[in-house]
This record gives structure tokens, sequence and C-alpha cells, in this order.
């Protein structure tokens, strides 16, 4: 029996040794048996490692016979080993013999002993092997013992992490931690993209484990502690955070874990067990992320992102890691993992190198979702721990068709999805051949394909798909990714060069809309309790008048001698517009006294996204030039379901009878009064909601870029008017047994529509 018995910080110095030495990877997983047994008084100290195929196999062993190594094998579930494999829960024991999930194996000569302490190895939370230590006699392990095996469980879980083990694998299979995933979420934008992995967020990546001085460890996590609670309670504490709000609520859930005490007591124990602060940070949150990920409490689950999220900003503050992110140097081909950004963020990003972005969270009008289709990026959201399961340079593949995310794919599934992006380019030429051929259905409809757009960077893609022209320009866009207001110079270099290079064809300029849920950083305002419903967009803009005035002087200025188009949003009733109006007439009068040059024509439109404009179109119309409408938040008023809530955003088809009532309504006022109409949401560019616009008569459709070919292609192949019929029969006749969908889908297939 050694003197140092079960002593963590002896066993950690003598394993950061161990790891030092040159040893080959077997020798070295032995010597680290040895040195768990020999310190622990232990007669056997056994390593398993979780394989692919969710088998716990014997990867090292001090005390069984050696022959089993690589042999013995326990299915999750199976026997002890199995079931802490399975529930992720440490088990110590005085008889393992009595215990009914015992599992004999003989080949391991492990009859003869009865004291049994095992703990699972974990990382991120994941399970990747088990760490087990038995003794003959029977016998309870103490404290100090426990805490010396989870410390080493730490340590292997990082050996683990790294390709060092390669060597040990068989031929066909590999670790668990290494496996191909799956990961189901939804499409965002389409396209499928091959890449490799670049945490927007990473992990802090802890190196040093091994404390040298614990009491000055300790000092370092008491300090990071004070110092991160008080940054929490500086923002709590901010004016704009005294209103209820979902900012609030999260940073609230942020105090609260911070100031736990259960939670501070088990990482003061791991490093007061030899841990650096750092690693007691990890080690704590890896169990505790484990035991939430097992919990069926849906609540208990979702505060695993509070959880992680405090961890990682407690590892930043320890580790002093506030890099600015948007610096990363991106490998050619990245993916951006993430579980929420921005539209700001995105846009930070090389373009040249981003393939595509995954997020946890999200929805398919969130406008992150909408940059990203500008930008011809392929994104998928709601993709399920997605951030955790991934590590820098992961291989993935990213179907925005299907809503998949396929991580480190073995070589079938790269082929095939090798294969569809050969089809995909085979695609995107017959839609490139489209491009100079109007977009006329077979039975002679015309139908007008724009786009929308918002950055200079995506309006080079008129040329390339033929577009019409831009149907909605969203200003915002150039106020989300500024890090203060732009001034009028900045407003007119951008719409100036929108309009060069748009040349003859139609561009509409919509007015800023922001707040909400798209943040400007520099102009903050009072929290709200529903901000979609809140201050923002025209709204702001009228009790900003400065703000106003400001970028219709620079719309003014941009579109000298052309044609102006100006779109007012969030109109909620005609004498906002008259207002807006009125602000336009008064820079025009100006511009023309300081001797400059105005549009030759300016046209100023209203967006149809608030339901009350409806029961007022008779009144609005005549004072208009055109109008469009903004799906996105007419559906989301309609429904009274918020838009960038993944838990409601997709419960209500936008295409069903009620909202589909509500569009043929806008159309048949605009044919009455004769005025231009443009659909600019998300659903012109998705092909069967595309299908049901056109058969209530809207035939000017605004798109992201990358939607105009197979949208043109649907258009060409199409006869428009049995649908039509059909269509408006149901809506004119009520009840059916048969949904909107469903009948589309069915002339779809009747008429081989490519979709």
């Amino acid at each position: 029996m050694p003197l140092t018995s079960g002593s963590p910080r002896i066993l950690l110095k003598q394993l950061r040794q161990t790891l030092a030495e040159p040893l080959g990877s077997q020798e070295r997983l032995d010597k680290i048996v040895d040195v768990i047994a020999l310190n622990m008084g232990a007669n056997v100290c056994s390593f398993y490692v979780l394989r692919d195929d969710s088998e716990l196999e014997l990867f090292a062993t001090h005390g069984l016979k050696r022959e089993a190594i690589h042999v013995t094998t326990l299915r999750l579930g199976e026997g002890l080993v199995g079931i802490i494999g399975a529930d992720a829960k440490m088990r110590n024991l005085d008889d393992v013999t009595k215990h009914p999930s015992f599992a004999y194996r003989p080949e391991t000569g492990e009859d003869r002993f009865n004291a049994f302490l095992g703990v699972p190895v974990l990382r991120a939370g994941q399970m990747l092997g088990v760490l087990v230590v038995q003794n003959s006699e029977k016998r309870i392990y103490t404290e100090d013992e426990t805490e010396a095996m989870l410390t080493s469980a730490t340590i292997l879980a990082e050996m683990l992490s790294t390709s060092e083990f390669e060597s040990l694998i068989k031929p066909g299979s590999d670790i668990d931690l290494r496996r191909s995933r799956t990961i189901e979420g939804v499409g965002f934008s389409q396209g499928i993209a091959i890449g490799q992995v670049v945490l927007h967020d990473p992990r802090v990546v802890v190196t040093n484990f091994v404390a040298d001085d614990i009491d000055f460890e300790l000092e370092r996590l008491n300090r990071a502690l004070r110092s991160m609670r008080m940054s929490i309670d500086d923002i709590l504490n901010r004016s704009d955070m005294q209103i209820s709000s979902t900012h609030r609520d999260i940073l609230e859930s942020y105090r609260m874990f911070a100031h736990d005490r259960g939670w501070e007591k088990r990482i003061q124990e791991a490093i007061k067990g030899g841990l650096t602060a750092e690693a007691g940070v990890e080690r704590v949150q890896n169990d505790t992320r484990a035991r939430m990920l097992r919990q069926s409490d849906v609540y208990i689950r979702e505060r695993l992102h509070d959880l992680d999220d405090l961890a990682n900003r407690l590892l930043r503050t320890l580790t002093d890691n506030s890099a600015s992110l948007g610096l990363v140097e991106l490998p050619q081909n990245a993916i951006i993992i993430s579980r929420t950004m921005g539209p700001a963020e995105l846009l930070e990003y090389d373009k040249s190198k981003l393939s595509a972005i995954v997020l946890e969270e999200g929805a398919t009008t969130a406008h992150v979702a909408i940059v990203a289709r500008s930008l011809g990026i392929v994104a998928v959201g709601q993709a399920d721990s997605i951030a955790s399961l991934c590590e820098n340079g992961d291989n993935i593949i990213v179907d925005g068709n299907e809503g998949v995310v396929h991580l480190r794919p073995n070589a079938d599934v790269e082929a095939t999805y090798i294969e569809k992006l050969e089809l995909t380019t085979q695609k995107l030429a017959r839609y490139a051949s489209l491009k100079d051929r109007p977009a006329i259905t077979k039975d002679d409809h015309r139908i007008e394909l724009l786009h929308n757009s918002g950055l200079v960077v995506d309006m080079q893609a008129l040329e390339e798909t033929g577009a019409n022209g831009v149907g909605l320009f969203r200003t915002e866009l150039q106020f989300m990714i500024a890090s203060k207001l732009p001034p009028l110079k900045e407003q007119v270099e951008l719409y100036s060069k929108a309009i060069e290079i748009a040349q003859e064809k139609e561009i509409t300029f919509r007015l800023l809309d922001i707040g909400g849920d798209k943040v400007v950083p520099y102009m903050r305002s009072a929290a709200e309790e529903n901000p979609a419903m809140g201050w923002r967009s025209l709204r702001l803009a009228l009790d900003r008048p400065g703000l106003l005035r400001t970028q219709i002087r620079a719309l003014l200025q941009a579109a000298k001698g052309r044609t102006l188009k100006i779109l007012v949003p969030m109109v909620s009733e005609t004498v906002e517009f008259k207002l807006v109006r009125a602000v336009i007439e008064k820079e025009c009068l100006r511009q023309t006294r300081l001797g400059l040059e105005l549009p030759s024509l300016i046209k100023i439109g209203a967006m149809i996204e608030v339901p009350s404009l409806l029961f007022e179109l008779d009144i609005l119309l005549p004072e208009v030039d055109f109008i469009s409408i903004g799906s996105n938040d007419l559906v989301q008023f309609l429904t009274a379901s918020d838009r960038a809530n993944p838990r409601v955003a997709n419960n209500y088809d936008p295409i069903a009878l009620p909202r589909l009532r509500a569009f043929k309504h806008i159309v048949d006022a605009a044919k009455k009064h004769d005025i231009e109409l443009t659909m600019c949401g998300e659903l012109a560019g998705q092909p069967l909601e595309a299908l049901a616009l056109m058969a209530i008569g809207m035939n000017r459709l605004s798109m992201g870029p990358s939607s105009i070919g197979p949208i043109k292609e649907l258009i060409l192949a199409l006869d428009l008017d049995p649908i039509a019929k059909q269509v408006l029969d149901i809506l004119s006749n009520g009840a059916t047994d048969i949904t909107i969908r469903e009948l589309l889908t069915n002339h779809i297939e009747s008429q081989n529509l490519p979709i």
C-alpha cells in the first residue's frame, strides 16, 4: 500500500510526468492505469473507451488479464460499466458482485474483486468512456479517492480528444467522440456546402490541468467569479435593462447560476483535488452538462445553454481570452457553427471563404437567415446541440435543402454529396441559361421576378439572374453592421452604388426598418415586453425625424436624374404614410433651394405588413404610387406567432385559407385602384408558396437572388389557369376536404413541375 494512497495532488503530478514521457499510445495508457492503481492502493484500474458502435472497449488495465485488452466489450447499459456509460453517474460499491447488473467477463479474471468505483470520462458533457478501480476487500472508497478518480478522468478525456490513440482503434471503427453524426434541423437557405467547422464562439481550450499552487488557483477562481458577477450586475443595472425583456430574463438566469454556492463549491473542490481553476470549471461543467442532457424535463435541458454560456464566460475571464472573433482567419470552405447569430456578426466574416452557417436556434424569417439567403450562403437552423458536438476543423456537410447537417461524415455520405454538388452545378448552369428569357407561363401569364437585396455585394447577382430589378432594398442592413450611425455621405455612397449597379432596372429602397429583432447597438432604447410590436420601424423614424430626414436626403441625392422608388415600412394607418410623404416633399424643396438635382420621378409606396391596414386599403391606395406586401411580419401578426421563436414560427401555414384570403384581399384592392403590387416577403422565393401567390393574381414577386432561377424554371413549365381556378373556388366557397398546399402539390405532380 503506497504512502500517498488516494492523494489527488500526488496523483496529478505523477500523471503529468507520465504524459511528458516519450511513450507509445498503448504504453502510455498502460502506465497511466498503473499510476492510478498504485496511488489509490487499488488491485485493479481499468479504462474503457466508448466506440462509435456504442460498445465500451477495454483499452487498458492494471490487475486484470492483459489478453482482455481490446477484446472485452460491454454495451451501453450492460453491467456496471455499461450503466455508468449510459447515465454518466459515478458508482461506489463495497461488493460489486452482489449488484443485479454485475456482468462477469471470464477472460478478464475479475471474479475475485469486490469493491468497485467507476466514474464517467466526459468532455463537453459527451460520454467518452469509463474509468474503474477495484479492490479484493469489501470497502467504500473515500471522498479523496473519488476526487482522484474524477480528476484522472478529466485528464483522460483531454487525451482522447487528440489523435494520439488512433493507432489503437480497430479497423472499421472509431471512438464515439469522433463518430459521424447526423443532426436534423430546418433549412434556412438552400444549397449544399462541404467544408470545415469554425466555431463562432469557440470554447476556451484548457491546456494546463495540473495546479502548482492550490491556494493561488483558488484565489484566481475567486477573482474571476467576482469580476464575472460584477459584469453581469452592471449590465442588469443599466437603464435599458430595467424593464422586463428576453435579454434581462437571460441575464437573470446567468446571475442566478453565477451566485449559486453549490456550483462554486464544486469548482473549489475540483481545484483542491489538484486541478487548475480552468480545469476545475471545465470538469464541473462536464459533469453538470452530462446530467442535464439526460434529463427529460424540457426546462432543465433549456437551462443547459445558460450554464454553458456562463462556464465559457468564466473561462474567458480566467484566461483573459477576449480576442475579437471578427479577426479569425477562415479556412477555405469555412462553415460557421453557433448557437445564435445576428446579421451584423455574419457580415463580419470573409464571404469569399464562407460556405455555410449552422445555428442551434433561429427561424427561417430571422434576419441572419435573410442575409444568408441574400449572400447565397447555405444555412441550417434549429440544429440541436450542434455547437457542443463540434470541434474546430471537423469535416462537415450542410444540406440547406433538407435541413440536415452531417458532422464528420463517412466516405459514402461524402461521395453522395459530392455527386449532389455536381448536380447542383448542372442546375445552376440550367438556371443561367434561362436568365434572358422573360418569366411567362405556358398559358401566357407574365410574372415580374425581382431581387430582395440590402448589400452592394448581392446587387451583383442582378446580371447573373436576369431579374427585372430590385423589389426590396433593405437599407437597415447598412445601419445594423455599422459601429456608429452612418453619416449622410456614407448613405449617399451606398445608395448611389446600388443605383449604378442596377443601371436601368428598377430599384425600390425601403426606409429604415430597425427595432424589434433588428438590433442596432448604438441606438439603445428602453427594453420592451414585446419588441416586435413596439417602438420599431416607422414609429421609430417618426419619433426621430432627424434620422428620417437624413435618410431621405441621402436617397434624393443618390438618385439625381433617375427614378426613385421609396417604400415606407410598417404603416399602421394612412395618416402615418401622409406624414412621411410630407417629409419627402419638404426635403425635395430643400434640394431645389440648394440647387441640387432631383430625381426625374419619385414614387412613394407603402408596405402592407400590419393587419389594421387591410381595413382601410380604399383610403390608403389613392395616396400611394405602389404597395408591397411584407409577408414575414403580416403572417406573424395575423397568426400571433413570433417569427423569431422556433417553437411557434412554423406552426402556421402562411398559405392556409385565412392568410391566403388576406393576400387576395390586397390583390383585389390593388386591381381596383390600378396600383402596382409586389410580394417582398420570404414566401415569394419558395416554389409552392409562389405558386399560391400567382394563383390569386400576384404577378410581381421579389425574392433572394438564389431563388430567381428555380422560380423562373417553375413559371416557364406552368399552366397557371387551372390552378388559379381551383384556388379561387376554394377561397370563395370556404371549407374543403383538401388544403391549399395539398391542392398545389397535386397540380405540381400532374403538370410534372420542376420543384
